[in-house]
């Protein structure tokens, strides 16, 4: 399982897995359980660039980054990595 620490956000890191480049889990650690639980809900299964898309750029509360553009950047750090 693949572990990014957040940052700016209420979460403080975020597990997945990845498989043939779809999501296929999803792990918010701290944050707002029930949006979290459905954020996970919703991209797993996508392909890891349709989520990227997505996702990035969201702001929460004039944060400038939110859990989901969080997200956002630990995939794109994940394939990277992996590349």
């Amino acid at each position: 399982m693949y572990t990014y620490k957040t940052k700016g956000v209420c979460s403080r890191e975020i597990k997945f897995e990845v498989k043939d480049n779809k999501i296929t889990e999803l792990l918010f650690i701290g944050g707002c359980d029930g949006n979290l639980q459905g954020l996970s809900r919703l991209v797993e299964g996508l392909d890891i660039s349709d989520a990227i898309n997505k996702l990035k750029g969201i702001d929460c509360g004039g944060r400038g980054t939110s859990c989901p553009d969080q997200l956002s950047k630990a995939l794109e750090t994940y394939i990277k990595s992996n590349n």
